[in-house]
């Protein structure tokens, strides 16, 4: 295995569902690979698509799983998607399908949450789905409104199987519509990078990316960095022969990169 690319990453973005743990199960390898990077003073932050959860929750959870994480190390798509939106309108008036974290991110940015004639519809992973919300949300994209959605995802990874994703409901919206998201802001789309880039202070080649799934996470190699697929989420070997996306290196878990990493 030729461990070049690996040895030019300088920072490290990490994928949570499926990367690090799996519903409440911490997944094999986690601990010690950061760790790992700890001790060679190699900086990480964890990147999730998942915009239904705030980075409080987040740094709960891991601290629940045995890992210290403070919150401005972890980079949600809701995150991403405020930080967007505020470049273009600042106090933008936002019509908003998500939960409350999500609602709480927009709300921190100065964003005002309406019902009524919105600047910016947004979608995002919203576990608090109604009926209702998803036909308000059609009337505004019918009728023109700016249509920005948070990720991509089309299922999210848990220990029982998969629950649908944002991807799902995007797909309901373009049903009814006829029309997909103006933006499309989490992983592997450029604002996401953009937005990395700016935080973490380094370059795109210098970055390197860790995920499970294919279009999200291992896409993100297109836009230039050094992506590693991990086997203990959604993707499976399999999937890699009918792949557009094909990852820089392959790993079973985190344990697996641990051992290659200590070859370096």
């Amino acid at each position: 295995m030729d461990l070049e690319k690996l040895k030019k990453i300088h920072c490290y973005l990490l994928d949570m569902d499926g990367t690090i743990f799996l519903g409440g199960k911490l997944l094999p390898g986690a601990s010690d690979f950061l760790n790992l990077l700890r001790q060679r003073g190699i900086p990480f932050y964890f990147l999730t698509n998942n915009s239904s959860r705030s980075k409080i929750e987040y740094a709960n959870k891991l601290s629940q799983l045995g890992i210290q994480a403070p919150e401005d190390q972890i980079f949600t798509s809701g995150e991403a998607t405020a930080i967007f939106i505020k470049k273009q309108m600042p106090g933008a008036r936002i019509y908003i399908v998500g939960t409350q974290p999500l609602e709480a991110e927009m709300q921190n940015h100065g964003f005002h949450l309406v019902e009524e004639q919105p600047d910016f519809v947004v979608l995002g992973f919203d576990t608090t789905l109604t009926y209702n919300k998803l036909w308000k949300l059609c009337d505004f994209v019918r009728a023109g409104v700016p249509y920005i959605a948070t990720h991509p995802d089309f299922n999210c990874p848990t220990e029982t199987g998969f629950m649908p994703d944002i991807g799902a409901m995007i797909a309901f919206v373009e049903a009814s519509t006829g029309r997909r998201p103006d933006h499309i802001i989490g992983k592997p789309n450029l604002p996401v990078v953009e937005a990395m880039v700016e935080k973490t202070g380094f370059g795109v080649q210098e970055l390197g990316m860790i995920g499970d799934r294919l279009y999200t996470d291992i896409a993100l190699g297109r836009a230039g960095l050094t992506t590693v697929l991990v086997l203990s989420g959604e993707t499976k070997s399999q999937d890699l022969q009918s792949s557009e996306f094909v990852p820089d290196y392959v790993m079973k878990n985190l344990a697996e990169l641990v051992e290659v990493y200590q070859s370096i």
